[in-house]
């Protein structure tokens, strides 16, 4: 998963960061909340560290600004050295899911980032696999079949359609896919993603008769749309990034 970090502390920034990338997430660690605001509006990530305090723009602010443009299902946690009940009720109610103090203890901290992510993303966390309309996914085998047939897939391929299943109806940046599929931050041309997008849409028969879409949006990446029975591409609702992810 791929985790932004807000940390004004540089030693614990780095800490909570080493912790999350031993447990296999991809993460970016900003001092700044306006830096970190405007990261997102150009890309997407899957859970938000958060501290008080952020040079420009604090940690309430970014939270806020999540919470108040359609991002109600992004799971925030607080982490701070304020051991205090008012901070933790505060931070809650404000919309954080949970409260951390510092010193951290990392095993616990995993565990309650790795509870976050499953409850948020329950098909892409699940251990065997899921089912989407006709398409199953084997987590396991890594192995897709439409409609009961097996569709010959590589290992990017899988580990490609699964993001998108696991995500309808979610903007994901090139940036972000790079990085979940591939494993590293975005680096190389943008047909690397996009031939592939394009492949994968043929040999999974992405289209309206399987009820779905897979839908380029302009400037940012790509969203998968499932349609509704009779819907066709051109009427599925269509939210900008821009208003997605303002702040």
């Amino acid at each position: 998963m791929r985790i932004a970090i807000l940390q004004n502390d540089p030693y614990q920034s780095a800490l909570i960061k080493q912790v999350l990338v031993q447990a296999g997430h991809s993460c970016v660690a900003f001092d700044d909340g306006l830096a970190l605001s405007k990261a997102r509006a150009r890309s997407t990530v899957d859970l938000l560290v958060l501290d008080w305090q952020g040079a420009r723009m604090s940690g309430t602010e970014v939270l806020k600004a999540v919470r108040s443009v359609g991002g109600e299902w992004v799971p925030v946690v607080f982490v701070s050295q304020d051991a205090s009940e008012d901070s933790a009720v505060r931070a809650l109610s404000l919309g954080a899911d949970d409260y951390v103090t510092l010193p951290m203890r990392p095993a616990e901290f995993r565990e309650r980032i790795n509870a976050l992510l499953r409850r948020a993303y329950p098909d892409l966390c699940g251990a065997s696999g899921f089912e989407v309309g006709p398409y199953q996914f084997d987590s396991t085998r890594q192995q897709v079949k439409l409609r009961g047939e097996v569709v010959p897939l590589s290992g990017t391929q899988y580990r490609l359609a699964s993001l998108f299943f696991s995500n309808i109806g979610r903007v994901l940046s090139r940036d972000h896919i790079f990085a979940m599929v591939w494993g590293r931050e975005f680096r190389e041309s943008t047909r690397t993603i996009d031939s592939h997008v394009s492949r994968l849409r043929l040999m999974l028969e992405i289209e309206p008769q399987n009820g779905f879409h897979l839908q380029p949006v302009y400037k940012s990446g790509y969203r998968l749309l499932h349609l509704r029975q009779g819907e066709t591409a051109g009427t599925g609702d269509h939210v900008p990034l821009e208003e997605e992810w303002a702040a």
